[in-house]
């Protein structure tokens, strides 16, 4: 039997690009006592996007750090998932014109998009192949085919490292060890690209497709719910249950000692949301008990101040997938430490609020490139697309 989606109408709006090429009319409000909050929601994203255009190199590239080409495909999704739809016109603006002809030019023999010397060859697959699937142009068909293609081939099978298979990491290309197995975070962003695109495997009869069971099997062993995840290291805890670490057996955010000598491996946030939206992905049903735990967990883990677990670490890729998870799941309203939280508006004022006068996010906090200013305005502005849309 097919397993019934969940996915919010408006996060998957703003997820998909839009196959048109003439803009589409501004989106009417969801309820007339939001158009002044919405109004500054929307120059708040325009503010953004007109910063990451001024970072915009003479070859289509985007900033300073050009070691991988998803740091400039991030961008270009960014402007594509505008709400208003003002930068998918026809012709298409030059800033989208020079950044997909950028991408192309890293499109590898084996279908990947990535630059050989720096690896994350899924990574850069995954997020590149989003960026040109929103191009929507016919002469990209044999690319995105052969991107597509490379994504699947990713799925690990058989790997040595214990609950591993299923999942999708880097990528094998110029890989470090650490980084040569399947992760929730890469499994994500690949879950992600093949979901939005899966209307290229569509239209070509016996395409292969990932196995989206054995996925689903994947991330379901990365979360502490000891009912549905059999490892050993799975913690049904009150503080980790129902919560994401990075793959089976190992947490980013470290462990803590429980009671009775046991250990836990620490849930934390950006996980955590990574655990929900692949489950929403794999058209997990909202009352299944996986959803359920992840929900309840971040729930009571709320909070607008850090990545929890992680302190400032991640923390602007946390609140993107705040606004992705929460919104996929239908969630207007979260009850959180017992009372009513209109997150929605907790978040939009916080990302306005910490939004610099030049437009742009930046965190102090350097780890997984977030002191890049473009890569975190490009997470920023999607989180506010999204918010724009639900209100």
């Amino acid at each position: 039997m097919k397993r019934r989606t969940f996915i919010h109408a408006a996060v998957f709006t703003a997820i998909c690009t839009f196959q048109s090429a003439a803009i589409a009319a501004e989106p009417l409000p969801k309820n007339e006592a939001n158009v002044s909050f919405r109004n500054e929601i929307r120059d708040a994203i325009t503010r953004g996007l007109e910063f990451i255009i001024k970072q915009q190199n003479a070859d289509g590239s985007f900033g300073t750090d050009l070691t991988h080409p998803a740091l400039s495909a991030l961008p270009l999704i960014a402007l594509q998932r505008e709400p208003t739809g003002r930068y998918l016109t026809a012709p298409q603006p030059e800033v989208l014109q020079k950044g997909y002809a950028y991408l192309r030019g890293f499109v590898q023999p084996d279908g990947g998009i990535y630059n050989p010397q720096n690896g994350l060859a899924n990574y850069n697959t995954s997020v590149s192949l989003l960026a040109l699937f929103g191009a929507n142009e016919p002469k990209d068909e044999k690319i995105l085919r052969d991107a597509r293609g490379y994504v699947v081939g990713q799925q690990a099978s058989g790997l040595p490292q214990p609950g591993t298979d299923g999942g999708i990491g880097y990528g094998t290309v110029g890989a470090s060890p650490k980084r040569g197995h399947p992760d929730l975070d890469n499994t994500l962003i690949a879950l992600e690209a093949l979901k939005i695109t899966k209307s290229i495997a569509a239209d070509k009869p016996g395409s292969k497709d990932l196995n989206w069971q054995a996925a689903i099997d994947f991330v379901s062993r990365c979360q502490n719910l000891p009912e549905t995840n059999k490892m050993e290291w799975a913690s049904g805890d009150a503080a980790n249950k129902g919560g994401f670490v990075y793959y089976p057996g190992y947490s980013n955010a470290g462990k803590m000692d429980l009671e009775g000598g046991k250990v836990a491996l620490r849930s934390y946030g950006s996980m955590s949301y990574a655990g929900l939206m692949s489950f929403v992905y794999a058209d997990l049903k909202k009352d299944d008990p996986r959803v359920v735990a992840a929900l309840e967990w971040l729930k009571k883990n709320y909070t607008l101040d850090e990545n929890p677990g992680l302190e400032m670490q991640g923390y602007y890729y946390y609140l993107h997938l705040m606004a992705k998870g929460l919104s996929a799941a239908g969630i207007s309203t979260l009850d959180s430490k017992g009372k009513p939280v209109d997150w929605r508006r907790e978040l939009g004022l916080r990302l306005m609020k910490l939004q610099k006068q030049d437009g742009s996010w930046a965190n102090p906090e350097p780890r997984w490139k977030e002191a890049n200013p473009v890569l975190v305005s490009a997470y920023c502005t999607m989180a506010l697309s999204i918010i724009y849309l639900d209100l």
